[in-house]
């Protein structure tokens, strides 16, 4: 396992494979408040928040009071409870726009929804300075198409992520309203988002839960790991279902309520179900199967057919940030993702003949 470290060391430091960019702070204002706007109010108290930017979460109903939402020209009291959620901006890198083809599934004024390839990264960051997902929305989006009055658009306007080898729909807003819009909706777990994740071994049950925190690894700090009584990392809940199964592995849909990073990855090494080919939770290996010659030498094929984990974004759901109506993409499944799949189904009908 330690082998893998220093290149997933680069994907945890820049975020790769977290599911959710956003935060929440909370606020209480102090007993000896004066009547302050609610903008200004926050303006003084978060780093780096202006009074645009504030003004717009306000507009989006990401601030509330006292579990309420408010108005801009709100006047906040003594003892007043502030929830603010804010889409997280880690350090900006310079982002050097490159011609990168982009696989564009939908686009309006206010969002794309793009289908990513598995092996791009989706953002620069250590060690991954080009050739990812945000240098080709950088280069594709322009000057003229993004606000030069905020060209801060944190992260080309990315309110979720995927693992650099997981391949599927990733939604991009193209505005800070529908940055702060989309960051509350994944907050608020209303996000409709189904993967495909082929892993080893058969299940008994048809359908099941996994609810475990998730964590860096206590001795392994680079990888992740799942605490299920929740003593170390944050809440994690993934509902799976099973689709196909081959004997030796699985084919499941894995429906998230939270996004933390590797959470499927980790959740299906916790129940002894690792990703297929997953070379950092133990899937590159024969997990299930008996271990001769034939059989082998048709599991490396597949490992070399796919040469990463076996997970796809399939299918993405959200509100739309300005109309509010309903908006549901499904992304069909790669060519070696599917072509591992028909050879699994071959070798069942051979090995039940």
């Amino acid at each position: 396992m330690s082998e893998h470290l220093p290149e997933l060391e680069d994907e945890l430091e820049n975020g790769e494979g977290s599911e959710e960019i956003y935060e929440r702070v909370n606020l209480i204002v102090d007993k000896g408040q004066e009547p302050l706007r609610i903008d200004k109010f926050i303006q003084n108290r978060i780093e780096g928040a202006t009074r645009n930017k504030v003004q717009q979460a306000i507009e989006a109903g990401m601030v509330l009071v006292n579990d309420k939402p408010v108005k801009s020209n709100y006047k906040v009291r003594p003892l007043d409870r502030l929830i603010v959620y804010s889409t997280k901006n880690p350090e900006s890198t310079e982002v050097k726009p490159e011609n990168i083809p982009l696989n564009i599934v939908y686009e309006d004024e206010d969002v794309m929804v793009v289908n990513k390839p598995a092996g791009i990264v989706v953002h620069p960051g250590c060690g991954n300075y080009t050739g990812t997902l945000v240098n080709g929305l950088a280069y594709y989006l322009g000057d003229d198409k993004v606000n030069p009055a905020e060209p801060v658009i944190p992260r080309f306007g990315l309110v979720h992520r995927i693992d650099k080898n997981t391949s599927g729909l990733l939604v991009i807003a193209k505005s800070e309203k529908a940055m702060t819009d989309l960051a509350k909706q994944f907050f608020d777990h209303t996000v409709e988002r189904r993967y495909l994740a082929l892993v080893w071994g058969d299940f008994e049950e048809t359908e099941g839960t996994v609810v475990a925190h998730v964590g860096r690894h206590q001795r392994f700090r680079k990888i992740m790991d799942a605490y299920p009584d929740g003593e170390h990392g944050k809440e994690a809940i993934t509902h799976y279902e099973v689709l196909e199964r081959f004997n030796y592995v699985t084919l499941i849909a894995c429906r998230l309520e939270t996004g933390r990073t590797h959470q499927i990855r980790v959740h299906m090494q916790h129940i002894g179900h690792p990703l297929f080919n997953d070379d950092t939770y133990g899937g590159d290996r024969i997990v299930k199967g008996t271990v001769f010659a034939k059989y082998k030498q048709f599991v490396e094929n597949c490992f070399q057919l796919m040469p990463r984990h076996a997970l796809h974004a399939q299918t993405l759901g959200f509100i739309h940030p300005r109309t509010r109506k309903p908006m549901l993409f499904e992304s069909e499944l790669p060519e070696d993702f599917a072509g591992v799949l028909e050879k699994w189904r071959r070798y069942k009908r051979k090995d039940e003949e």
